[in-house]
């Protein structure tokens, strides 16, 4: 979902370095993995095809933060329409 993030901090020898990687578009999503000790964080579309991919060898890797959105759920939400002076109420 749009806003979706995650944080990779690198071990950059003397250093450390902060990446980020973020759904800049709505209907998208990031992805993670983690395959023959590479770390791989992907943006990808609906329909799954990849539009950006970071990828970090896994040894160097101090934290990988995900932070999703906040979403609403079905209980916290507005009832919608039935009420009294609604359309289609006879």
């Amino acid at each position: 979902m749009k806003g979706d993030r995650v944080e990779i901090v690198v071990d950059a020898g003397d250093t450390t370095r902060t990446y980020e990687v973020v759904a800049s578009r709505a209907g998208r999503r990031v992805e993670t993995a983690v395959r023959r000790g590479v770390v791989e964080v992907s943006e990808v579309t609906r329909s799954g095809s990849v539009v950006r991919t970071a990828r970090f060898m896994a040894t160097r890797v101090l934290a990988l933060v995900e932070q999703p959105v906040p979403r609403e759920d079905a209980s916290e939400r507005p009832p919608t329409g039935g009420g009294p002076g609604s359309w289609g109420t006879p």
